[in-house]
């Protein structure tokens, strides 16, 4: 977890569409949902999910990543709806 911090810190002056920026918060986001802290993993991977298909949508391989680990955190926290609906997306 103390990785994924220091990771987004580094980053968190570069412009919103730099790499090191989306990748520092989705490694943020990865290290709570390992550290079960959902809640807070959930918005960081809501955030990293939007940088991406706003700057990065061309790297569809990395946006379904993303999407993919944001449906397993809501399934996590029990909104499986939530989560079936953005598999379904990501399967479409």
């Amino acid at each position: 977890l103390a990785l994924g911090w220091a990771c987004w810190k580094t980053y968190l002056g570069l412009p919103e569409s730099a790499w090191l920026r989306c990748a520092g918060l989705g490694t943020l986001g990865g290290a709570l949902s390992e550290s079960r802290r959902l809640e807070e993993a959930l918005a960081a991977l809501e955030a990293t999910v939007a940088l991406k298909q706003r700057h990065f949508s061309r790297d569809v391989r990395t946006v379904l990543v993303t999407q993919s680990d944001l449906a397993n955190c809501l399934a996590q926290l029990e909104r499986h709806e939530e989560a079936l609906v953005l598999r379904r997306e990501i399967y479409a």
